[in-house]
C-alpha cells in the first residue's frame, strides 16, 4: 500500500476515535468469527486496538457449537423448539461448563495474547443478569394454546452493569457468558443475542455490534440495506425480509435502543476486521439500525 494511502486510512478513522473516546461499544461475538481460526486474531485485535484508543468494549459471547460439540460426545441428545435449546438439569450443567468454562477463558486467552486484559465474567457473577424461566406457547393440534417446557432456557429480567463499570474504569475488557440467575440461584441459559442487547441498553452504549454470518439485512433483491430505522421493522418482518435467525437478531437491537443505545449494527463477521471497518470508517460495514 502507498503511504499516503495508509495515512489516509488514519486520517479517515480520527473523527471516530474522538467521537467515540470514552464511550462504551458492546459486541456480540458469535458466528464464523468465533470458531473460524483465521477470524480470531483479527477479531482480538479490532478489540485491543478499540480499547487502546479509549473506548470502553465490552464482549457478549455465543456457545452454541461448542455445547452441541460436548453433548454429542457424552451421548446426550439435543432438541431444538422454535430454535431454542431445550435445556433440562443435565444440559444446563453442560451449557454453564461450557459458555463460562473453555469458551469464555478460549476468548479471554485470545484477547490477552493481542496485548489486551481480558477477564471472564458470566451472568450469575455479581449478580450481572437476573433472569427468570423463559415461558413459550404455540397452537397443538386441536387450536389451542400449549404451554412448552424448555427447561433452564431464561430471559434477561435485570442488568446489573456494576461490575462491567468497575472492569472498564481499570482499563479491562469484560468478556461475558450468556447465562442468568432467578433469585433462587437456579441458572438459564439465555440467548447471546438477546443478552448482549440487553448489557448494551443497561451501559447506554455508544454501539452494540452484532457479528453474523451474513452480510446484515438484505432486501428481496439481495442487496444490503445499509440503514433501517426501527420504525420500519414491522413492515419488513411482515413482508419477510426480515425472518428466521435474523428476527432475534434485529429484535435485540430495537431492545437495545429503547433502552438508551445510540446505534446499533448487524454486521458480517466473516470480514477481517470488521469491528474495525464499522466503527472507524465513512462507509462502514453490514446493516445499522437507528431509531
Amino acid at each position: 500500500m502507498d503511504p499516503r494511502d495508509r495515512a489516509a486510512t488514519l486520517i479517515e478513522a480520527l473523527p471516530y476515535i474522538q467521537r467515540f473516546a470514552g464511550k462504551t461499544v458492546v459486541i456480540k461475538y458469535g458466528g464464523a468469527a468465533q470458531v473460524e481460526k483465521p477470524l480470531q486474531s483479527p477479531f482480538a485485535q479490532d478489540v485491543v486496538l478499540l480499547k487502546y484508543v479509549g473506548i470502553n468494549v465490552v464482549v457478549v459471547h455465543g456457545g452454541g457449537p461448542q455445547i452441541g460439540d460436548l453433548l454429542k460426545r457424552i451421548g446426550k441428545a439435543t432438541e431444538f423448539i422454535e430454535g431454542l435449546r431445550v435445556t433440562d438439569e443435565e444440559t444446563v450443567g453442560v451449557v454453564e461448563m461450557v459458555l463460562s468454562g473453555s469458551t469464555n477463558k478460549g476468548i479471554v486467552r485470545l484477547i490477552n495474547r493481542h496485548g489486551g486484559a481480558a477477564v471472564g465474567l458470566s451472568g450469575s457473577d455479581a449478580g450481572l443478569t437476573q433472569a427468570r424461566k423463559l415461558t413459550l406457547s404455540r397452537k397443538n393440534a386441536e387450536g389451542t394454546d400449549e404451554v412448552i417446557d424448555l427447561g433452564h432456557v431464561g430471559e434477561v429480567t435485570k442488568v446489573q452493569p456494576d461490575i462491567i463499570h468497575h472492569l472498564t474504569r481499570g482499563h479491562y475488557i469484560p468478556v461475558i457468558a450468556p447465562l442468568g440467575v432467578d433469585d433462587a440461584g437456579n441458572v438459564y441459559n439465555i440467548n447471546a443475542d438477546s443478552a448482549a442487547g440487553a448489557i448494551a441498553g443497561a451501559l447506554c452504549a455508544e454501539k452494540f455490534i452484532l457479528l453474523t454470518d451474513v452480510p446484515g439485512l438484505l432486501d428481496k433483491a439481495g442487496k444490503l440495506i445499509s440503514t433501517l430505522r426501527s420504525s420500519d421493522v414491522q413492515r419488513l418482518r411482515e413482508e419477510g425480509i426480515i425472518r428466521g435467525g435474523m428476527i432475534p437478531k434485529v429484535e435485540a437491537c430495537l431492545d437495545a435502543l429503547a433502552s438508551g443505545v445510540t446505534k446499533t449494527h448487524i454486521v458480517d463477521g466473516r470480514v477481517p476486521h470488521a469491528v474495525l471497518l464499522e466503527v472507524f470508517t465513512d462507509q462502514g460495514v453490514g446493516t445499522q439500525i437507528v431509531r
